[in-house]
């Protein structure tokens, strides 16, 4: 049984796409899925299942929530040990300026179109700055991440693909979240 991470894409922001998490929770537990634990109510959600094909459990979850509350939102599936790779690829961990509290990681749907990347000058959005990595943004927000051009649709409109942005603090405990189920 493999342990994932999925997280969903714009839910509980500002009154818009209520989701409550006890609910969610249910509902992962109604589709098989093992050990389901929720995360802060951003939809975070940890769990295990024997399925080992990532797109077809993005696929279920994401029928289910259009089913059971009438959502169509994107939903991104990791398993624990691609999280933990994107974490620890994020370059800004060796730099000592960039405060932990201020850095984020977007995950994408698909692999960066390198063509779509060159077009993205990282110097026009200074003092924030961003690396790609396959199919993660690291984005580092001096100001904070409400301050920022650099967010979901920022690269969503650039990159032609779903994004959904978690903090450093928020994706490490999800990893360390794993190991208690």
């Amino acid at each position: 049984m493999k342990t994932y991470i999925s997280m969903l894409r714009g839910i509980n922001v500002s009154g818009k796409n209520l989701i409550k998490m006890d609910t969610l929770q249910e509902m992962y537990k109604n589709l098989g899925y093992k050990n389901v634990k929720t995360f802060i109510q951003s939809g975070n959600v940890i769990f295990q299942s024997e399925e080992e094909d990532i797109s077809a459990l993005t696929s279920k979850i994401s029928l289910t929530i259009q089913e059971v509350f009438s959502l169509n939102i994107p939903v991104f599936v990791k398993e624990k040990s691609d999280l933990a790779k994107i974490y620890k690829g994020n370059p800004f961990l060796k730099d000592a300026d960039k405060k932990a509290e201020n850095q984020y990681i977007c995950l994408l749907s698909n692999v960066i179109n390198t063509q779509l990347i060159k077009k993205i000058e990282n110097s026009k959005y200074l003092p924030d700055t961003f690396s790609f990595k396959e199919n993660a943004i690291y984005i580092y927000c001096q100001n904070g991440y409400g301050q920022t051009k650099l967010n979901n649709n920022f690269f969503e409109n650039k990159l032609k693909v779903n994004a959904t942005t978690r903090n450093l603090k928020t994706i490490r405990t999800l990893i360390e979240l794993c190991d208690t189920i």
